[in-house]
């Protein structure tokens, strides 16, 4: 319930200059205010306004506290909290029509409401007035701004460290795994060790199967086999071991075919073996070469580690200085692919890469650029999401004095009736808790302000192009 204010006292103008963003203001001026005021207490509970509803005027807390906040999927998030002395709602020149979020009073509260329909009269009449209550929406637009910069930060920071954090789980746990199996691996040894030292065999036998497996090892790569095809080739492998009285014929006809063994090479092994020691050799050879498959596996996971972490540098731009330098802009963009690997498979996107290799550098801030090409490529997958799956082309060019580097997604297009608006701060039409608005308000400020670019958009439905253009010589 709302009543008015009858015996409480009155707000002065004195009180209002205690208002640091109103001290300067002349005390006529603020009488004016306090005359062409509304002034009520609201009840514990009651609003001051709701998403949708009309701004109606400037407020000023004369005592009690307004609890700001959101709904997030039925949960409140507080934005913050209104007491004595704070100046809120519609200030001048303000393009705000309607509330965005709740008022709500966590307590009985005082509060002086200036109408919208007084703020012609106060611009016309009251310069000094009319400039403190700017300089408010200034520091509270700069204010939102920053606290929202910083959500948008952390939300990217989430995503990158989420995907982050599965693409090492993987190696990491190849590496244990790797590890593991090894170990069991050479404690199997010490038998085939006493199975080998019986072994008696011309020297020139033993050249020859040294030199027979070193020749099948340095073979070129073989052609990629078909799972039918493989499958007979294993059969017969495994066919030719077991003729030759090979034990675990089975598992060596495996490893051979990794490594391009065939059953002309078994033949060739026999006719320098003894029949009673092929069997040892051939699973001597075997256990070798799954020692040596089992540490490339390792040396490949720990080199995938390797990689993220020179690609984590490279993105943040570590032990690096703040200033532009020269650089190869493919070097940001493949460090950034890397980083966001995990969503690009997750959304079963295809990245193509046309890049011009003979491009010149450009004198850039390298970290900025790698946060364009984060939210740029971010936005393209989470535009691709509808589909299920989608076709990421990155395309670098020259043009005349610029670098031209295109963003290019296959998803449903922007609508043309939002396109003029989607570099504006805080427009967004991802749903809550993705996005705040920001990113592409970021692609703009550092390639137009602080690079003296251009960035633009293309987009008819099934292909959307951000074009961004860098000047080379900074």
């Amino acid at each position: 319930m709302q009543t008015e204010i009858t015996t409480l006292q009155p707000v002065t103008s004195e009180w209002l200059q205690s208002i640091e963003a109103l001290a300067d203001v002349p005390a006529d001026q603020l009488q004016w205010m306090i005359d062409n005021s509304l002034h009520r207490i609201l009840a514990e509970g009651e609003y001051v306004a709701r998403p949708g509803d009309p701004i109606a005027g400037c407020h000023i807390i004369i005592s009690g506290r307004v609890k700001l906040y959101m709904l997030q999927k039925s949960e409140i998030v507080e934005v913050n909290i209104l007491q004595a002395k704070d100046v809120s709602g519609a200030l001048p020149f303000s393009r705000a029509v309607k509330a965005t979020l709740y008022a709500k009073a966590i307590e009985e509260v005082n509060i002086m409401t200036l109408p919208i329909d007084k703020f012609r009269q106060m611009v016309s009449l009251h310069y000094e007035l009319t400039g403190a209550l700017v300089h408010v929406m200034t520091n509270r637009v700069r204010n939102f701004t920053a606290q929202q910069q910083q959500n948008d930060k952390m939300l990217a920071l989430g995503k990158l460290s989420a995907g982050l954090a599965h693409e090492l789980n993987n190696p990491a746990a190849a590496i244990v795994r790797g590890a593991e199996s090894l170990k069991q691996h050479l404690q199997l040894e010490p038998e085939l060790f006493k199975d080998v030292m019986n072994v008696q065999m011309q020297p020139k036998d033993v050249d020859f199967v040294q030199a027979k497996l070193f020749e099948i090892l340095g073979r070129e790569e073989r052609p990629r086999l078909t799972l039918v095809q493989r499958t007979e080739l294993e059969d017969e492998m495994r066919d030719c071991l077991e003729d030759m009285g090979v034990e675990r014929a089975e598992e060596v006809a495996e490893n051979f075919m990794e490594f391009g063994f065939t059953c002309e090479d078994m033949e060739a092994f026999h006719s320098h073996t003894p029949d009673q020691y092929l069997s040892p050799v051939l699973n001597w050879i075997n256990t070798n070469l799954v020692t040596e498959r089992m540490v490339q596996d390792i040396q490949e996971a720990a080199k995938r580690i390797f990689n993220l972490i020179q690609s984590v540098k490279t993105f943040t731009h570590m032990d690096q200085g703040k200033g532009k330098e020269l650089i190869d802009i493919h070097t940001g963009i493949d460090s950034t692919l890397v980083m966001m690997q995990y969503k690009l498979r997750k959304g079963n996107i295809e990245v193509v890469e046309e890049f011009d290799n003979h491009l010149p550098k450009v004198m850039a801030l390298v970290g900025e650029l790698n946060q364009v090409w984060t939210n740029l490529i971010d936005n393209a997958v989470d535009a691709m999401e509808v589909n299920g799956r989608g076709r990421l082309t990155i395309r670098t060019e020259k043009d005349h004095s610029y670098a031209k580097i295109s963003i290019i997604d296959d998803g449903p297009g922007i609508p043309e009736e939002i396109k003029s608006s989607i570099f504006d701060p805080f427009f967004t039409t991802k749903g809550i808790g993705k996005g705040t608005g920001l990113g592409l308000d970021v692609v703009n400020r550092i390639v137009v302000g602080q690079h003296h670019g251009s960035v633009k958009v293309n987009s008819v439905p099934g292909k959307t192009e951000f074009i961004v253009c860098l000047p080379i010589g900074g």
